[in-house]
């Protein structure tokens, strides 16, 4: 059993195993994932309930941002005393999602998905711009995401799921985040439709519910529902996404990174920074820090070795300002309280 920080869950193999598993494919049935690590579908479940209930773990399935073609990481500096009541603001915004305190409380950093140019120059031009607190907004766009969205992008905690088993989940776990097409047979077009949106209220509560659950949330039928989800997963018009709350989990430090890299050596550079184990975020941006990324560690001198060691190491990073992470309001769907997630 492994013990961590005073304030976080004691995890042992099994819980870290299924924790990696849900970063695999969060809606991947107990009875697979038991499969996968050597153990019972009933103590997955148990387990998972744990996780669940202690507000560690939370699995959403979510739309793919459309819209405007841009995501945007936007730094605001705010008045001393101001940063948590502009944060919780933000939160509430559905467009707005990755909200962290920064730098010892003076900056707001998150990521705005707008949906529409209109709704992304309300933000950007006119309420951030118009909000007596707020003293500088600088957006940069996300012109390439390395390791984000609807990825297992993070593995660095205590024994993580094996090469040979992390592929047997990946084989067989049905298409979750694909790249056009239909389902084969269905005969159904999978553009957006009215009753999707009903699905995606009932998958915010809970992105493992069953089909009959769901059927009975939306008052659509367990064929028809079966369909319409599998369909937008599949041609990746949604897509499943687990919220951990890792300070919770071991992992209190966590920064944001902004590095300056040769243009000619950014793809290389973004995808080395993002096969760093600590990791979770890693794209190119527009601005004079051209690469950004997130880093979760156990202690500050493991942030440290990071960025020496590693992040120093690799060719063609030319400088990086660190922004280290007071607070987490909100993940990509879910709102934290202190060290939990809001359910």
């Amino acid at each position: 059993m492994t013990v961590i920080a005073p304030d976080s869950i004691k995890l042992d193999r099994i819980d870290n195993q299924l924790l990696h598993s849900l970063l695999i494919d969060g809606r991947a049935s107990f009875s697979l994932l038991a499969e996968v690590i050597g153990t019972s579908e009933q103590t997955i479940a148990r387990r998972y309930r744990r996780l669940q209930d202690a507000g560690a773990i939370r699995v959403l399935v979510l739309p793919t941002p459309t819209g405007t073609g841009l995501e945007w990481m936007v730094r605001i500096g705010v008045r001393p005393g101001a940063a948590e009541r502009l944060s919780a603001a933000l939160a509430q915004r559905s467009d707005v999602s990755w909200i962290r305190i920064v730098s010892g409380g003076a900056e707001v950093v998150c990521i705005s998905r707008p949906s529409s140019t209109e709704e992304r120059d309300a933000l950007l031009l006119e309420r951030l711009a118009r909000t007596s607190v707020v003293t500088t907004v600088v957006a940069h766009a996300m012109l390439k995401v390395f390791v984000g969205v609807g990825a297992d992008v993070w593995s660095g905690f205590d024994d993580p799921l094996d090469a040979e088993q992390a592929a047997a989940l990946r084989n067989r776990a049905p298409a979750r985040n694909g790249h056009g097409g239909s389902p084969a047979g269905d005969g159904e077009p999978w553009e957006a439709r009215p009753d999707d949106a009903a699905i995606y209220d009932a998958l915010r509560e809970d992105g493992r519910a069953g089909y009959a659950q769901l059927a009975a949330a939306t008052s659509i039928s367990p064929a028809r529902v079966a369909r319409r989800l599998d369909g937008l997963l599949a041609t990746g018009q949604a897509y499943v996404h687990v919220d951990l709350a890792t300070d919770l989990l071991g992992f209190p430090t966590a920064a944001g990174l902004w590095l300056s890299v040769a243009p000619a050596k950014l793809e290389r550079v973004g995808a080395m920074l993002g096969a760093l184990p600590a990791t979770t975020f890693v794209a190119a941006v527009t601005g004079p820090a051209n690469l950004t990324g997130s880093v979760l560690c156990r202690s500050t001198s493991e942030l440290y070795s990071l960025l020496t060691h590693e992040i120093g190491a690799i060719d063609g990073v030319q400088s990086v300002e660190i922004s280290p992470v007071i607070r987490r309001v909100k993940q990509a769907g879910t709102v934290l309280r202190g060290p939990r997630l809001r359910m």
